[in-house]
């Protein structure tokens, strides 16, 4: 082991972030593993964000890492590697070497997984968005399509809607669609286009090339991708995973492992900037609580030692 702490953070975006600012102030020796780059990285703002709206997400995590400067917190930029058990903690294994931790707090995040379209992902966070709260001011006079079916597509597009007037629903394949959600979507006026997608190009915009040799022009693109974990640690660790591979945690952010913690969004939705920056707070504190009542309890038993248990009390 090359170095013991109270508490390991395991990501440093909003949540971990936030998580490693009240640690520090708290005064626990803390390690922050910045594995790189946030999930947004490739956005042009960040939105909804107290007094920092539209600052670029790469500019929201140097802020973040600046705050951190006067806690003596130390920050690696590099990946935790592997996480053993011990006896009274946890051994995290990093790209310096081994620490010891009293506490492991995971803010590791997710990955998006897109749909396998050619283009797509070179739009992704540029003309191809995921959240019509970070997004659709900036396009609410646009022409959008929404890229899913079944329940997640109907009620994506409905979301959109609420921005834009021309709005278009495409499936890429079988809509899946209810009668009820069809229904939904003809009352204001959305049409569905099930045709197959082979591509999609565009360089201010989206140009959506379908099988059957046809385009549609739309200045955005929105869809709700798939996740999973940015880190197979929690996992490895036994934490418990829910059906969508979301760590589960309680209203405190305590896994389902003693000692382990997780915030942000790889314990699942609102996956929005202040909402993982809150659950960061929220774990931290948490996390620290437990650490306060075990000092506590070690200093009772430090006291209640007899001269028997503790050689050195009596010597002169």
């Amino acid at each position: 082991m090359t170095q013991d702490y109270d508490v390991v953070i395991v990501g440093a975006g909003p949540a971990g972030l936030t998580a490693a600012l009240a640690l520090g102030g708290a005064d626990r020796r803390t390690l922050l593993l910045d594995g790189g780059p946030p999930r947004n990285a490739r956005a042009t703002a960040a939105h909804n964000v107290f007094t920092r709206d539209g600052c670029a997400p790469t500019d929201l995590k140097t802020l973040g890492l600046r705050d951190l400067r006067p806690f003596g917190i130390q920050v690696m930029h590099a990946p935790a590697r592997e996480a053993r058990p011990l006896r009274d903690g946890f051994a995290i294994r990093h790209d310096g070497g081994w620490a010891r931790v009293r506490r492991l707090l995971f803010a590791s995040g997710v990955r998006d997984r897109l749909p396998h379209i050619p283009g797509l992902r070179e739009r992704w966070g540029v003309t191809v968005h995921h959240c019509p709260y970070c997004d659709g001011w900036s396009n609410r006079d646009a022409r959008l399509g929404v890229l899913g079916s079944h329940q997640e597509g109907h009620h994506l597009a409905l979301n959109v809607r609420a921005w834009a007037e021309d709005v278009c629903l495409l499936t890429d394949g079988p809509d899946e669609l209810t009668d009820e959600q069809r229904g939904d979507l003809q009352r204001i006026g959305i049409p569905v286009n099930t045709q197959p997608i082979t591509r999609i190009s565009g360089k201010d915009g989206v140009t959506v090339h379908f099988r059957n040799g046809k385009r549609l022009e739309l200045d955005g693109l929105f869809l709700n991708p798939t996740q999973v974990q940015n880190s197979g640690l929690p996992a490895a660790l036994s934490c418990e995973l829910d059906a969508r591979s979301r760590v589960t945690v309680n209203h405190n952010g305590m896994t389902s492992v003693r000692g382990i913690w997780a915030a942000g969004d790889m314990t699942g939705a609102p996956q929005y900037v202040t909402n993982a920056a809150a659950s960061g707070m929220t774990a931290a504190v948490s996390l620290n609580t437990t650490l306060i009542h075990e000092d506590v309890r070690a200093q009772g038993a430090a006291f209640h030692k007899s001269p028997d248990e503790d050689p050195a009390v009596g010597v002169t």
